[in-house]
């Protein structure tokens, strides 16, 4: 079977999240679990008003659930560590069967809590994928590569984003090389071209982050473009990062052999919060059946990038939702999401 993971453009069958109910997640007071809940509810609520929508719950936290949710998601029960389906579920592949059929599959990578972290516990979070892909009648293609699903990003035709610091990080996969990792992504997701970038943000490079993850940095609105986020203000660390990975991009070609063309997506203006350096990102938003599900941070340049990303998806309907509640806890939009491809007909 030859695996082959779809652009995130490409039409979807439904998109999964998994609910807040434990942890830093939920938050240790009331006031702190009340804003969870409502930004998980808002973000599905949102993407349920253009596809269908799958909830994974803990069993004890079903009924408050369904509390925050519209009557169109669907909800359904699974022992859970944390609520970042994008890197605790599986990856959705289309499998094309040498007949000419094609079936759903769904590469289980292997998840250690992003690099065995002190914070993170995983003993049930590791077997959602697997559960989801039952759930999702799709074939298991199971992987050894201790891999996120936020840790990579493809164009839906060979060429695969990802960065030095996660798939190469020691507590991930060690002794790994360059080449172990695209054979890998080769035969699990059919990337026959991976554009390496050196590291992630700051913020997401401290403690509490995944160590770089791409879906902060860089996506495929289309074949042939990325769009990249751009850190404008010297003050800001990220900015060196920004033209790090600029150069990197510049340097690219694609699976088709192309040049990339780089489509900028500034930061946010705001450059802190109470704890340091924000890794504020429009660049996580997630692309739905007829739309976008975008971030916003109360900020001056959210209309500037809903402007863009409108630009960048032509046709589609930009929703900005407030998701500084989301990166207050590590992640965004993209984080909290994991789309499950259409199959052709």
């Amino acid at each position: 079977m030859d695996w082959r993971m779809p652009a995130e453009t490409d039409p979807h069958d439904r998109t999964w999240l998994a609910w807040p109910s434990s942890g830093y997640t939920l938050g240790d007071t009331p006031a702190a679990a009340e804003e969870a809940r409502r930004v998980w509810g808002s973000v599905a609520n949102a993407v349920a008003e253009f596809e269908p929508v799958t909830v994974v719950a803990d069993p004890d936290h079903a009924a408050v659930a369904a509390r925050y949710l519209s009557g169109d998601v669907e909800i359904r029960t699974a022992p859970l560590d944390d609520a970042w389906v994008r890197d605790t579920g599986p990856s959705f592949v289309i499998g094309t069967e040498p007949e000419g059929g094609q079936r759903l599959g769904a590469v289980t990578w292997t998840f250690n809590g992003w690099g065995a972290q002190d914070w993170a516990s995983w003993d049930n979070d590791r077997l959602l994928g697997a559960t989801i892909a039952e759930w999702a009648g799709a074939e298991r293609v199971d992987s050894q590569l201790v891999n996120e699903g936020g840790a990579i990003h493809v164009d839906g035709e060979g060429t695969v984003l990802l960065t030095e610091t996660v798939q190469l990080d020691p507590h991930r996969n060690p002794g790994i090389r360059h080449d172990d990792v695209e054979a890998e992504l080769a035969r699990t997701i059919g990337a026959a071209t991976a554009i390496w970038l050196p590291r992630g943000l700051t913020r997401d490079s401290e403690r509490f982050g995944t160590r770089g993850h791409v879906d902060l940095l860089a996506t495929f609105p289309t074949p042939g473009a990325v769009l990249l986020h751009q850190q404008n203000d010297d003050a800001h660390p990220d900015s060196a990062i920004s033209a790090q990975l600029a150069e990197r991009l510049t340097g690219a070609a694609d699976a088709s052999g192309r040049a990339l063309e780089i489509i900028e997506l500034p930061a946010p203006q705001r450059l802190r919060d109470a704890e340091g350096f924000v890794d504020y990102s429009y660049v996580n938003h997630l692309v739905v059946n007829g739309g976008v599900i975008a971030c916003g941070f109360d900020d001056p340049n959210d209309e500037a990038a809903a402007h863009i990303l409108a630009e960048a998806y032509p046709g589609r309907t930009v929703r900005t939702i407030d998701a500084r509640a989301l990166f207050a806890r590590g992640g965004g939009i993209h984080c909290i999401t994991q789309q499950q491809p259409a199959l052709p007909h």
